[in-house]
């Protein structure tokens, strides 16, 4: 696949746009085919090049958790809003600047360009002169890709998976096991960010609907809540809101259940046009642990 990248340079040029025209361009090969367009005080070069996937998963989370980046976004670009202005230059470029694309003086005007992305922690604008018939009005702006720029600078995790029998130890058959995950705004929310442009503001709050823990027995727990830690004092009794027993002892395979928990996030997204909308992401962690028989021992 391959990705446009456009760079815009202006400043104070001392060789003439007719020098520009005349003269071939060169670059260090970018591995892609491309133009060079120039106009009065300006250079326009486009290249295409062939584009790279997004990145994966990110490192473990905390409390022998992994994958604790993954998510069903996985490998997406960021989301980008472009945002452009327009001033028609006085004095108009004379006849035969290659900033006319072709026209006369009188036939439409030359405007100054300036367009703003906001596709990364800082948004990076681009100048350059275009011809137009008639005077261009600014470019709408899309609350929906505001909302997805918020959310792209929120840092959403899996669970920091919190559990008994603890990864390491031994749990028995039939006794309760604890699930639960640490809360903060990167496990279990509220996470919060904003992204404006043109005047526009959106406002987006994740938080975590559910956390589904498949138990490594075929068991799947589904917990609306956070869960509660284990303290001694609950001796044997199960978790009041998130827990699960297991029936057989992890002798198959590696001797070990692996426990994954996946965690909804849900986005609600606010504009300052009145504009709103939801979406889900979705974030997994995991650990292992171990789960043995008491055996009887006979006098």
């Amino acid at each position: 696949m391959l990705t446009p990248r456009r760079a815009a340079v202006a400043g104070v040029l001392v060789l003439s746009a007719a020098a520009f025209a005349a003269a071939p361009a060169y670059a260090d090969d970018p591995g892609g085919t491309g133009d060079t367009k120039c106009g009065t005080f300006f250079c326009e070069v486009e290249v295409d090049v062939p584009g790279s996937g997004g990145n994966g998963g990110g490192s473990p989370a905390p409390g022998g958790s992994s994958g604790g980046n993954g998510g069903e976004d996985g490998g997406e670009k960021p989301a980008t809003q472009r945002v452009c202005t327009y001033k028609k230059l006085d004095p108009q470029p004379p006849a035969g600047s290659l900033d006319w694309e072709g026209h006369t003086p009188g036939d439409g005007a030359v405007y100054e360009e300036r367009c703003t992305y906001n596709d990364g922690p800082s948004p990076t604008t681009f100048i350059r002169n275009v011809w137009a018939a008639t005077p261009p009005g600014p470019a709408a702006v899309d609350p929906a890709v505001l909302a997805r720029q918020a959310v792209d600078r929120m840092v959403l995790r899996g669970p920091e998976i919190g559990i008994t029998p603890k990864p390491g130890g031994m749990g028995l058959v039939g006794m309760p096991v604890y699930l639960w995950t640490e809360r903060g705004p990167e496990t279990y929310g509220p996470n919060v960010a904003s992204a404006s442009a043109g005047g526009v503001t959106v406002a987006a709050t994740a938080k975590v609907a559910k956390i589904v823990w498949q138990m490594g027995d075929g068991k799947t727990v589904t917990c609306t809540t956070p869960g509660t830690p284990y303290k001694a004092a609950y001796g044997t009794k199960s978790s009041p809101d998130c827990g699960h027993r297991y029936a057989k002892p992890s002798t198959a395979g590696a001797g070990k259940y692996h426990v994954a928990a996946t965690s909804t996030w849900e986005i609600n997204w606010q504009a300052t046009t009145g504009q709103s909308g939801q979406m889900t992401q979705t974030r997994q962690s995991a650990v292992d642990i171990r789960v043995g028989e008491l055996q009887a021992v006979g006098s």
